[in-house]
Formats: structure tokens, sequence, C-alpha cells
């Protein structure tokens, strides 16, 4: 049968651009077709604009610590209006970059949205092509808790467009996305309460980072309050929300920004057309090709349910387009060792085993552990303190984990994400001479076993 593409993605995110590019520059017939925005949730209601008022928000901490430096500051004025335009310029800048990413690609790009309608077929805007391969790639959405008032929380979709910022935000979660956010508001100059239903946020980073992340948070006066949930949200009179915990008590606040979690976007998509099924955890079923249980389907991202990270979606939709379009190219995605990044304030950095999982697996560990005073500090009041980890196998000497919570952890975090990809050990790590006078050093100076 011959097709109208050999290659049709729904979802122009990063990983079903990713996809849609290389199969095209390999010689594929390939269109994408994208209802929403170009560059998908990272770009337009994610990862990007999230760093940009995270950047925001650090402006706060440098003008603190401007007078120990010998610069008397005029007292600041902050417009969240020239903000959030300025970072509407930006990301429709990046939204055309992708755009001629794809069309320089001589990809066919299709604005609408698209269903499927058989395992070879999708129709769009009422028109229907056919295709020997379709990817799904269309990312998650964020849910909030089916609660009365729940009409007037908000995700993160709406908060990069408030019209003003809200002068008391009430964060309920206990992931990454909260915790970001919480800081964000918090260093823009919000009253920021951190809502969370269980004992200590961040579930599955290593238990030394996050029991320093909140000391530190608690010292920057956020408000934490772990084992509470909501029950309801009502609006009072002068337009700001009441919340009423489980526990009985009552907040009011202004905002009330829930991220408690994303669901995968299946909305509309026709899937009952085809044979592809759901796991039991309401994502799409894939094999280790991201096959789904329609021969002809295949689907990567946020929708599978696997590790939600824009860099591992890039890395799963070029391992579709080789295996697909150039075997010979093709190479497995390894999900061990993926280096992350929280920006919280301070960020996290982490990568390999927690401590919990290295014991967990069975490895007799050795743990490193560093607190100290950053240097850019000392000639300041504040009394941050920088965490440093190495999880260590104490009978292969290799290390398991690096874990940080600091200044520029994320940077630093990337570089170590080779190292243990590489297989280092510990006595590399105490044989690579430190760079003068870093806080990066740290990790290749800890010689005293902690525990």
């Amino acid at each position: 049968m011959a097709y109208d593409f050999d290659l049709f993605v729904i979802g122009a995110g990063s990983g079903g651009v990713r996809a849609a590019r290389f199969a095209a520059g390999f010689g594929a017939k390939v269109a994408v077709a994208e209802s929403r925005y170009l560059g998908g949730t990272c770009v337009n209601v994610g990862c990007v604009p999230k760093k940009l008022l995270v950047y925001g928000a650090h402006v706060a901490d440098e003008l603190e610590q401007a007078a120990g430096f010998g610069w008397t500051l005029e007292e600041g004025h902050f417009d969240w209006g020239t903000l959030i335009a300025n970072k509407n310029r930006e990301i429709e800048r990046l939204n055309g970059i992708y755009r001629n990413l794809l069309v320089n690609s001589g990809v066919t790009l299709l604005q609408g949205h698209a269903r499927l309608t058989g395992a070879n077929e999708v129709e769009v805007e009422g028109q229907r092509y056919t295709a020997e391969h379709i990817l799904i790639a269309t990312g998650g959405w964020p849910q909030v808790p089916d609660i009365p008032g729940k009409e007037l929380a908000i995700t993160s979709n709406e908060a990069f467009y408030l019209k003003d910022l809200p002068r008391r935000v009430l964060v309920v979660g206990g992931g990454y996305i909260a915790v970001e956010f919480a800081g964000i508001f918090q260093g823009l100059g919000s009253a920021t309460t951190l809502l969370y239903r269980g004992d200590l946020f961040l579930r599955g980073f290593d238990g030394s980072v996050r029991t320093h992340l909140k000391e530190e948070l608690e010292k920057r006066g956020l408000d934490l309050q772990f084992n509470a949930d909501i029950q309801r949200i009502d609006k009072l009179e002068d337009g700001s929300l009441k919340a009423t915990l489980k526990d009985g008590r009552e907040l009011v606040t202004d905002s009330v920004f829930y991220a408690t979690g994303r669901r995968p976007m299946l909305d509309n998509l026709g899937l009952e057309n085809t044979g592809v099924e759901l796991d039991e955890r309401g994502y799409i079923r894939v094999d280790p090709q991201y096959q789904t249980t329609a021969p002809s389907i295949l689907a990567i991202g946020d929708v599978i349910g696997r590790v939600q990270l824009t860099p591992v979606a890039l890395a799963e939709g070029m391992a579709v387009a080789r295996r697909l379009f150039k075997p010979e190219q093709y190479r497995p995605v390894d999900y061990q060792n993926i280096p992350t990044a929280v920006f919280s304030q301070p960020p996290i950095g982490t990568v390999g085993l927690t401590e919990e999982q290295a014991l967990e697996a069975g490895h007799k560990v050795q743990v490193f552990e560093s607190r100290f005073r950053a240097m850019k500090l000392t000639l300041t009041d504040i009394q941050e303190k920088t965490l440093m980890k190495l999880v260590v196998d104490a009978e292969t000497d290799k290390v398991l984990g690096c874990h940080m919570v600091g200044p520029d952890a994320g940077e630093i975090i990337q570089g170590l994400g080779i190292a243990l990809k590489a297989g280092a050990t510990k006595q590399q790590f105490d044989e690579t001479i430190g760079v003068h006078p870093t806080a990066a050093e740290e990790f290749v100076t800890m010689r005293t076993v902690t525990r």
C-alpha cells in the first residue's frame, strides 16, 4: 500500500520534533500535527519559562548579597508584567525556531488537532492522512484533584500568564514543580505557603537532599506545611480564596497553585480506533522499542510515563527515528544515571543512586557528605549551607550516586553524570585535581567517610 507519509508525528513537543526532524533527515517523508504550540510543554509552559522566572527570583538574592561586596543600592522594585512580557517574547522567538527546524528539514507541518481514525490513518481538521508509522508524542497535562472549588485553582499552565503577581500564594504538592514554583513566588515577593500531604517533599530523592532543602527553605522564610491537604476551596466576597484543609484549618490566600501530578494527554486522540492499550497507570503501553500494542503506532515522552524529562524525550525521539529509518545508527536509550536538576532555591543536582536506593539494591555503602557555607556568602550575613554527597560501593569503590544542594548544582552535576556513566571510582574522584576556589572541587576533596 502507498502511504501519504512514512512517519506521522502527533505532537510538536521536544520528542516529537526531534523524531520528525531526524527521520526527515534520514530520507523519510514526515508530517507533524500540533494543535497548541510548537515546542510543547517545555518551551511554552514548562522548563524554559520556569527557568526564566527562577532567574528573576534569584535577583532578590543578588541584591541582598550586594552590600557585602561594597555596593550601595537603592531599594529595588519588581514589576511582574515586565518579566512576563519579556518571557512571552522569548517563547515566541523559540516557537519560530521550532517552526523553522521542522520546515527547513522538509517536514510537513499541520496545525490542528490530530485524531487517529485507524492503525495507519490520522484526521486533522477534517482531512485524512495515511502513514506507515504513526508516533504519538502528545505529552502530559497538569491535573487538579476533584474537590469542591477546583475551578478556582491554577496550575503551571496558567501561572505563566497571570496578569498580576499574587500577594499571597498557596502551593499544593510535594514534587519538583511544587518546590520550584514555591521558590519562584516567594523570591518575587509573594507570601508563600507550600502544602504537602506527605511527611516530606521530593519523594524519591536522596534523604539527605530532602532534609537539607527543607532546612534551607525554612531559613528563607518559606511556610512549609506537611501532612496537610485541601478539602475544598471557596471564593470570598473580597475576591480572595479560602482553602479549608482536611484537618479543619482554614487558610486565606489570593491564589491556590496545584502541582500534584500530570496525566498523559490523550484527550480525543482516537485510541479506541486502534489496538493501542494503556497500562495500569493510564499511560500508553510500549515495548522497549516504543512500539505500542498496535504494530504501526509508536509512542514516546510523557505519554508513556517512564522518565518524564525533556532530554529523555529527545533521546527517545532520536532512537525511534534511527531504528525506523537509519537502523545502522540505532542505539537504545540508557535510562541509568540520568542527571537531574530541581531549580529550587537553593537548587538541587543529582545523578545516580540515592543512599536509600543503593542500600535497597544490596550494595555495601560508604557515604561521604560535606556541608559548608559558600565562599560567596562569607562577606554577607547569609547563613545558607551547600550540601554535597557521594554514595560509594564499599566493595568496588565505584561511585553510585552524586547529590548536591546549592548554587549551580545543575551545572556541576552535568559533568559528574559523565563520570558516573563512565563507571568512575572514588579513587579516581580523589585523584582528580580540583578547580580552586570553587564549590565543585568539594566533590574531589571529600576524604572522610560520614557513615
